[in-house]
């Protein structure tokens, strides 16, 4: 994958890639922190819930994005139905937040899945992460009804058309 001037370099990986651990690990930890009160355990299974390969060609990719020999975000897609890919583990670490890493990793997934066919992108945030609704709708994504997830509580859907996505 390509440099990106002034932010970093890109990287296509597998998920069980090592340089991919440490962000899973910073991921699933905010999670936790984020929802943990909701429901013991919910990080771990929601890391967990789609093996490896989904998120691999033909179907999926997993990106992580280096910047000064560290690995600083990351994401990744698999498909959601024969149109539409599902975007899924967007990820900045903390300290590297606020410079544009996860707007390169959006570019870098919609261009992955448009390449791959895929017409349009899916993706839900949780409640409790009003910067990642932020994001989306600051890069183009629209916003749809919300989903309920329990307690009260909505998961945030946004779908984007893909350009020059593939026939079929």
């Amino acid at each position: 994958m390509p440099e990106i001037p002034s932010v970093g370099v890109l990287h296509r990986v597998r998920p069980d890639d090592p340089r991919a651990a440490v962000l899973l690990q910073d991921l699933e930890r905010e999670y936790d922190d984020r929802y943990g009160d909701l429901s013991s355990g919910m990080a771990s299974a929601e890391m967990t819930r789609y093996p490896a390969e989904r998120f691999l060609p033909p179907e999926g990719a997993f990106v992580l994005l280096e910047v000064d020999d560290a690995i600083v975000a990351g994401g990744a897609f698999m498909r959601y139905d024969a149109t539409t890919a599902e975007f899924k583990r967007i990820w900045t670490a903390p300290e590297h937040r606020r410079r544009g890493h996860s707007r390169a990793v959006l570019r870098a997934l919609e261009a992955e899945a448009a390449a791959l066919g895929y017409a349009r992108a899916y993706l839900t945030t949780g409640p409790r992460q009003p910067e990642a609704q932020r994001l989306y709708e600051a890069t183009g994504w629209t916003e749809l009804p919300p989903i309920p997830i329990g307690r009260g509580l909505v998961a945030h859907a946004y779908e984007k058309a893909l350009d020059g996505a593939a026939a079929g």
